[in-house]
Protein backbone atom coordinates (compact mmCIF):
# COMPACT_ATOMS: atom_id res chain seq x y z
CA UNK A 1 0.00 0.00 0.00
CA UNK A 2 2.95 2.15 0.74
CA UNK A 3 3.69 2.20 -3.19
CA UNK A 4 0.14 4.03 -4.12
CA UNK A 5 0.48 6.58 -1.00
CA UNK A 6 3.76 7.26 -2.70
CA UNK A 7 2.60 7.35 -6.70
CA UNK A 8 -0.47 8.72 -5.75
CA UNK A 9 -3.43 9.66 -8.05
CA UNK A 10 -1.82 8.34 -11.26
CA UNK A 11 -1.44 5.24 -10.27
CA UNK A 12 -5.23 4.70 -10.16
CA UNK A 13 -5.36 2.35 -13.11
CA UNK A 14 -3.11 -0.01 -11.32
CA UNK A 15 -4.58 0.23 -7.57
CA UNK A 16 -8.04 -0.24 -9.33
CA UNK A 17 -6.51 -3.71 -10.98
CA UNK A 18 -4.84 -4.46 -7.77
CA UNK A 19 -8.41 -4.00 -5.94
CA UNK A 20 -10.48 -6.36 -9.19
CA UNK A 21 -8.01 -8.92 -8.90
CA UNK A 22 -8.12 -9.07 -4.93
CA UNK A 23 -11.81 -9.54 -5.90
CA UNK A 24 -11.68 -11.75 -8.84
CA UNK A 25 -9.28 -14.25 -6.29
CA UNK A 26 -11.59 -14.29 -3.67
CA UNK A 27 -14.91 -14.97 -5.62
CA UNK A 28 -13.48 -17.92 -7.24
CA UNK A 29 -13.50 -18.67 -3.32
CA UNK A 30 -16.80 -18.17 -3.45
CA UNK A 31 -18.25 -20.38 -6.24
CA UNK A 32 -16.34 -23.23 -4.56
CA UNK A 33 -18.04 -22.52 -1.16
CA UNK A 34 -21.33 -23.13 -2.80
CA UNK A 35 -20.34 -25.76 -4.79
CA UNK A 36 -20.63 -23.95 -8.21
CA UNK A 37 -17.86 -24.56 -10.98
CA UNK A 38 -17.71 -21.54 -12.51
CA UNK A 39 -14.67 -19.24 -13.07
CA UNK A 40 -15.54 -15.59 -12.14
CA UNK A 41 -14.12 -14.21 -15.82
CA UNK A 42 -17.80 -16.23 -17.05
CA UNK A 43 -19.86 -14.50 -15.06
CA UNK A 44 -21.25 -11.64 -17.23
CA UNK A 45 -22.10 -14.47 -20.07
CA UNK A 46 -23.64 -16.45 -17.09
CA UNK A 47 -25.73 -13.67 -16.18
CA UNK A 48 -27.45 -12.56 -19.23
CA UNK A 49 -27.97 -16.31 -20.33
CA UNK A 50 -29.33 -17.62 -17.10
CA UNK A 51 -33.09 -17.06 -17.84
CA UNK A 52 -32.96 -19.79 -20.59
CA UNK A 53 -32.52 -16.92 -23.25
CA UNK A 54 -30.28 -17.39 -26.35
CA UNK A 55 -28.24 -14.37 -27.28
CA UNK A 56 -25.39 -13.25 -29.65
CA UNK A 57 -21.67 -12.31 -28.91
CA UNK A 58 -22.92 -9.05 -29.92
CA UNK A 59 -25.79 -8.32 -27.58
CA UNK A 60 -23.46 -9.93 -24.03
CA UNK A 61 -20.86 -7.61 -25.30
CA UNK A 62 -23.40 -4.40 -25.45
CA UNK A 63 -25.14 -5.55 -22.21
CA UNK A 64 -22.10 -6.15 -20.63
CA UNK A 65 -19.89 -3.18 -21.41
CA UNK A 66 -17.42 -4.97 -22.55
CA UNK A 67 -15.62 -5.60 -26.08
CA UNK A 68 -16.65 -8.29 -28.66
CA UNK A 69 -13.62 -10.00 -28.87
CA UNK A 70 -12.96 -9.80 -24.80
CA UNK A 71 -16.53 -12.19 -24.69
CA UNK A 72 -15.58 -13.54 -27.59
CA UNK A 73 -12.58 -15.60 -25.84
CA UNK A 74 -14.84 -16.07 -22.62
CA UNK A 75 -17.64 -17.51 -24.66
CA UNK A 76 -15.49 -19.89 -26.29
CA UNK A 77 -13.58 -20.93 -22.77
CA UNK A 78 -17.19 -21.46 -21.49
CA UNK A 79 -17.87 -23.76 -24.48
CA UNK A 80 -15.31 -25.74 -24.35
CA UNK A 81 -15.55 -26.63 -20.86
CA UNK A 82 -19.17 -27.87 -21.19
CA UNK A 83 -20.79 -25.01 -20.06
CA UNK A 84 -21.90 -22.96 -23.17
CA UNK A 85 -23.60 -24.13 -26.62
CA UNK A 86 -23.37 -22.63 -29.61
CA UNK A 87 -26.09 -22.64 -32.79
CA UNK A 88 -27.03 -20.51 -36.11
CA UNK A 89 -29.34 -17.60 -35.89
CA UNK A 90 -32.64 -19.34 -37.66
CA UNK A 91 -33.24 -15.51 -38.95
CA UNK A 92 -29.82 -14.55 -39.75
CA UNK A 93 -27.42 -17.83 -41.03
CA UNK A 94 -24.44 -14.98 -40.80
CA UNK A 95 -24.46 -14.95 -36.87
CA UNK A 96 -24.24 -17.79 -34.23
CA UNK A 97 -26.15 -17.79 -30.73
CA UNK A 98 -25.24 -19.07 -27.30
CA UNK A 99 -26.85 -20.38 -24.51
CA UNK A 100 -26.29 -22.40 -21.14
CA UNK A 101 -25.72 -26.01 -21.74
CA UNK A 102 -27.75 -28.51 -19.12
CA UNK A 103 -25.02 -28.11 -17.11
CA UNK A 104 -24.33 -24.53 -16.55
CA UNK A 105 -28.64 -24.62 -16.15
CA UNK A 106 -28.73 -26.76 -13.60
CA UNK A 107 -25.97 -24.23 -11.69
CA UNK A 108 -28.26 -21.01 -12.45
CA UNK A 109 -31.43 -23.01 -10.90
CA UNK A 110 -29.79 -22.83 -7.61
CA UNK A 111 -27.46 -20.14 -7.55
CA UNK A 112 -29.86 -17.80 -6.63
CA UNK A 113 -28.52 -18.52 -2.65
CA UNK A 114 -25.20 -17.29 -3.73
CA UNK A 115 -26.28 -14.02 -5.82
CA UNK A 116 -28.25 -13.11 -2.04
CA UNK A 117 -25.54 -13.67 0.27
CA UNK A 118 -23.22 -11.64 -2.18
CA UNK A 119 -25.52 -8.52 -1.94
CA UNK A 120 -26.11 -8.99 1.44
CA UNK A 121 -21.84 -8.87 2.08
CA UNK A 122 -21.74 -6.11 -0.16
CA UNK A 123 -23.76 -3.93 1.30
CA UNK A 124 -22.81 -4.63 4.73
CA UNK A 125 -19.34 -3.31 3.57
CA UNK A 126 -20.42 -0.25 1.98
CA UNK A 127 -22.32 0.83 5.32
CA UNK A 128 -18.84 0.64 6.80
CA UNK A 129 -17.23 2.68 4.73
CA UNK A 130 -17.51 6.56 4.33
CA UNK A 131 -18.22 6.68 0.40
CA UNK A 132 -20.38 4.24 -1.29
CA UNK A 133 -18.20 2.93 -3.82
CA UNK A 134 -21.25 1.62 -5.93
CA UNK A 135 -22.29 5.07 -6.63
CA UNK A 136 -18.86 6.72 -6.86
CA UNK A 137 -17.99 3.59 -9.90
CA UNK A 138 -21.32 4.60 -11.60
CA UNK A 139 -20.51 8.39 -11.00
CA UNK A 140 -17.17 7.67 -12.52
CA UNK A 141 -18.43 5.74 -15.88
CA UNK A 142 -20.97 8.47 -16.58
CA UNK A 143 -18.41 11.12 -16.05
CA UNK A 144 -15.63 9.15 -18.66
CA UNK A 145 -18.34 8.34 -20.70
CA UNK A 146 -18.48 11.89 -21.58
CA UNK A 147 -15.22 12.89 -21.34
CA UNK A 148 -12.79 9.60 -21.31
CA UNK A 149 -9.14 10.19 -19.02
CA UNK A 150 -6.99 10.45 -22.36
CA UNK A 151 -8.93 13.60 -23.30
CA UNK A 152 -8.94 14.46 -19.39
CA UNK A 153 -5.11 14.22 -18.85
CA UNK A 154 -4.65 16.26 -22.42
CA UNK A 155 -6.62 18.98 -21.88
CA UNK A 156 -4.19 19.45 -18.61
CA UNK A 157 -0.93 19.05 -20.36
CA UNK A 158 -2.16 21.74 -22.99
CA UNK A 159 -3.28 23.72 -19.83
CA UNK A 160 0.58 23.51 -18.60
CA UNK A 161 2.29 23.69 -21.45
CA UNK A 162 0.38 26.65 -22.61
CA UNK A 163 1.03 28.24 -19.03
CA UNK A 164 4.94 28.37 -20.29
CA UNK A 165 3.59 30.37 -23.28
CA UNK A 166 4.83 33.87 -23.98
CA UNK A 167 3.35 36.59 -26.60
CA UNK A 168 5.79 39.24 -27.51
CA UNK A 169 5.83 42.06 -30.08
CA UNK A 170 7.63 42.06 -33.39
CA UNK A 171 11.79 41.91 -33.42
CA UNK A 172 14.07 42.10 -36.65
CA UNK A 173 15.74 38.65 -35.31
CA UNK A 174 12.02 36.93 -36.21
CA UNK A 175 11.46 38.24 -39.92
CA UNK A 176 12.52 34.83 -40.67
CA UNK A 177 10.60 32.89 -38.43
CA UNK A 178 7.62 34.75 -39.31
CA UNK A 179 7.94 33.87 -42.88
CA UNK A 180 9.04 30.27 -42.41
CA UNK A 181 6.47 29.42 -40.13
CA UNK A 182 3.82 30.61 -42.23
CA UNK A 183 5.02 29.52 -45.86
CA UNK A 184 5.25 26.34 -43.93
CA UNK A 185 1.86 25.95 -44.01
CA UNK A 186 0.85 27.17 -46.93
CA UNK A 187 3.05 25.28 -49.76
CA UNK A 188 1.61 22.31 -47.23
CA UNK A 189 -1.98 23.43 -48.37
CA UNK A 190 -1.99 25.67 -50.93
CA UNK A 191 0.26 27.51 -53.14
CA UNK A 192 2.47 31.03 -52.21
CA UNK A 193 0.51 33.86 -54.11
CA UNK A 194 1.55 37.42 -55.00
CA UNK A 195 0.13 38.65 -51.22
CA UNK A 196 2.47 36.61 -49.41
CA UNK A 197 5.58 37.47 -51.10
CA UNK A 198 4.79 41.24 -50.25
CA UNK A 199 3.87 40.92 -46.07
CA UNK A 200 6.16 37.90 -45.73
CA UNK A 201 8.97 39.33 -47.83
CA UNK A 202 8.56 43.02 -46.15
CA UNK A 203 6.66 42.75 -42.70
CA UNK A 204 8.05 46.20 -41.47
CA UNK A 205 6.89 47.62 -44.99
CA UNK A 206 3.29 46.02 -45.73
CA UNK A 207 2.39 45.62 -41.91
CA UNK A 208 3.99 47.18 -39.43
CA UNK A 209 4.89 50.62 -41.52
CA UNK A 210 0.80 50.73 -42.38
CA UNK A 211 -0.12 50.66 -38.43
CA UNK A 212 -0.44 46.75 -38.14
CA UNK A 213 1.00 44.97 -35.58
CA UNK A 214 3.19 41.35 -35.43
CA UNK A 215 3.27 39.04 -32.17
CA UNK A 216 5.26 35.70 -31.46
CA UNK A 217 4.54 33.14 -28.85
CA UNK A 218 7.58 31.92 -27.62
CA UNK A 219 7.69 28.50 -26.06
CA UNK A 220 10.72 27.96 -23.72
CA UNK A 221 12.11 31.28 -25.39
CA UNK A 222 12.03 29.62 -29.15
CA UNK A 223 9.44 31.18 -31.55
CA UNK A 224 6.74 28.65 -32.09
CA UNK A 225 4.10 30.58 -33.35
CA UNK A 226 2.86 33.82 -35.00
CA UNK A 227 0.13 36.21 -36.84
CA UNK A 228 -0.46 39.61 -37.77
CA UNK A 229 -3.14 42.72 -37.55
CA UNK A 230 -3.04 44.08 -40.77
CA UNK A 231 -4.75 47.78 -40.45
CA UNK A 232 -7.80 48.39 -42.79
CA UNK A 233 -8.95 51.96 -41.63
CA UNK A 234 -9.27 53.13 -38.22
CA UNK A 235 -11.91 50.47 -36.92
CA UNK A 236 -10.75 47.54 -38.62
CA UNK A 237 -7.95 45.13 -38.45
CA UNK A 238 -7.50 41.75 -40.56
CA UNK A 239 -6.23 38.93 -38.47
CA UNK A 240 -3.90 37.38 -41.00
CA UNK A 241 -0.94 34.98 -41.28
CA UNK A 242 -1.35 32.53 -38.16
CA UNK A 243 1.11 29.96 -37.87
CA UNK A 244 2.10 27.60 -35.32
CA UNK A 245 5.26 24.96 -35.93
CA UNK A 246 4.11 21.44 -36.09
CA UNK A 247 6.19 20.60 -33.12
CA UNK A 248 4.14 22.86 -30.43
CA UNK A 249 0.88 22.59 -32.10
CA UNK A 250 -1.55 20.95 -29.53
CA UNK A 251 -0.21 23.33 -26.73
CA UNK A 252 -3.28 25.90 -27.67
CA UNK A 253 -0.90 28.45 -28.92
CA UNK A 254 -3.35 29.44 -31.91
CA UNK A 255 -5.85 30.11 -29.01
CA UNK A 256 -3.44 32.26 -26.92
CA UNK A 257 -2.09 34.26 -30.17
CA UNK A 258 -5.70 34.79 -31.24
CA UNK A 259 -6.90 36.08 -27.93
CA UNK A 260 -4.03 38.51 -27.17
CA UNK A 261 -4.26 39.67 -31.27
CA UNK A 262 -7.86 40.84 -30.32
CA UNK A 263 -6.96 42.45 -27.06
CA UNK A 264 -4.16 44.45 -29.18
CA UNK A 265 -6.95 45.51 -31.66
CA UNK A 266 -9.09 46.65 -29.28
CA UNK A 267 -6.11 48.25 -27.62
CA UNK A 268 -5.76 49.92 -31.27
CA UNK A 269 -9.19 51.74 -31.30
CA UNK A 270 -10.61 48.57 -33.46
CA UNK A 271 -14.63 47.53 -32.89
CA UNK A 272 -14.25 45.06 -36.10
CA UNK A 273 -11.77 42.52 -36.60
CA UNK A 274 -12.14 40.49 -40.39
CA UNK A 275 -10.27 37.41 -41.56
CA UNK A 276 -10.07 35.36 -44.44
CA UNK A 277 -8.96 31.49 -44.80
CA UNK A 278 -10.54 28.02 -45.90
CA UNK A 279 -12.69 25.68 -45.20
CA UNK A 280 -10.48 22.98 -45.77
CA UNK A 281 -8.60 24.38 -42.61
CA UNK A 282 -11.25 22.79 -40.56
CA UNK A 283 -8.96 23.19 -36.78
CA UNK A 284 -8.69 26.95 -37.84
CA UNK A 285 -12.00 27.26 -38.87
CA UNK A 286 -13.09 26.44 -35.21
CA UNK A 287 -10.39 28.14 -33.68
CA UNK A 288 -11.68 31.41 -35.18
CA UNK A 289 -15.46 30.05 -33.87
CA UNK A 290 -13.86 29.78 -30.27
CA UNK A 291 -12.73 33.53 -30.56
CA UNK A 292 -16.04 34.35 -31.56
CA UNK A 293 -15.64 34.91 -35.18
CA UNK A 294 -18.72 34.65 -37.05
CA UNK A 295 -19.04 34.14 -41.32
CA UNK A 296 -19.40 36.98 -43.35
CA UNK A 297 -19.53 38.10 -46.94
CA UNK A 298 -16.60 40.64 -47.71
CA UNK A 299 -15.14 42.24 -50.09
CA UNK A 300 -13.03 40.23 -53.10
CA UNK A 301 -9.80 38.87 -51.38
CA UNK A 302 -6.72 39.13 -52.78
CA UNK A 303 -5.57 35.57 -52.21
CA UNK A 304 -6.95 32.95 -54.94
CA UNK A 305 -7.50 30.18 -51.61
CA UNK A 306 -9.74 32.18 -49.51
CA UNK A 307 -13.29 30.74 -49.58
CA UNK A 308 -14.66 32.11 -46.50
CA UNK A 309 -14.57 35.50 -44.55
CA UNK A 310 -15.25 35.87 -41.19
CA UNK A 311 -15.53 39.03 -38.73
CA UNK A 312 -15.50 39.98 -34.97
CA UNK A 313 -17.04 42.82 -33.05
CA UNK A 314 -14.88 43.33 -30.20
CA UNK A 315 -17.40 45.51 -27.92
CA UNK A 316 -19.43 41.76 -28.09
CA UNK A 317 -15.97 40.14 -26.70
CA UNK A 318 -16.26 42.57 -23.76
Amino acid sequence: MDFYEKAGKMAIGSRLRRLSDRLTDEAAGIYKLYGNNLQPRWFPIFFALAKGEEKSITQIAEEAGQSHPAISQVAADMVKQGFLQEKKDKTDGRRNLVSLTEKATEIAGRIHWQFEDINAAVEDLLQQTDHNMWKAIAEWEYLLDKKGMLARVAEQKKRRESQDVQVVPYRPEFKQHFRDMNEAWIQANFKMEEADYKSLDHPEDYILAKGGQIIFALYNNEPVGTCALIKMDDTCYELAKMAVTPAAQGKGIGFILGRAALSMAKQLGASRVYLESNTKLKPAINLYAKLGFKKVTGKPSPYERANIQMEVWLDEKG
